[in-house]
């Protein structure tokens, strides 16, 4: 699945958002959630454990494991049903400088086939564009 949008911030400014992480918790996640975050370590090599909360207050456990980073290219991790939980996907960031805007381009691929239409089912492709809009509005591009 791929996700793209193109944000008119330069790649310095979107990789800060990606990789502080005071920051990444502020504007992560669907418009109406909210992200609860138990433990961030956005560093090399680091994971992420945390909730989203959807506006109707139900709690989707998150865990993104073994970040990887080429620093103001890509994030690479893999996506964890809740802390140590079964894998739900590998997936990528990866930004593309277009002279003081920035492509964004998100990629996940999925454990099973199954997982992806699900995934699209419930409507993650506009989901995730969501989640990039409200990067995008984080940084002051939206």
């Amino acid at each position: 699945m791929l996700i793209e949008r193109v944000i008119g911030a330069p790649i310095s400014v979107i990789w800060a958002a990606w990789t502080d992480p005071q920051a990444l918790p502020e504007w992560w996640g669907p418009d109406g959630f909210s992200c609860r975050t138990t433990r961030i370590d956005l560093s090399d090599g680091g994971e992420w454990v945390f909730d989203m909360i959807g506006p109707d207050g139900t709690v989707y456990p998150n865990h993104h494991k073994g970040i990887r980073h080429r620093p103001m290219k890509q994030i690479d991790y893999t996506l964890l049903w809740g802390e140590n939980g079964p894998k739900h996907a590998d997936a990528s960031v990866r930004f593309d400088d277009l002279g003081g805007r920035t492509r964004v381009t998100l990629s996940m691929t999925f454990v099973t086939s199954e997982e992806c239409e699900t995934a699209r089912g419930f409507g993650a492709v506009e989901l995730g564009q969501q989640t990039l809009g409200k990067l995008a509005s984080f940084v002051g591009a939206g």
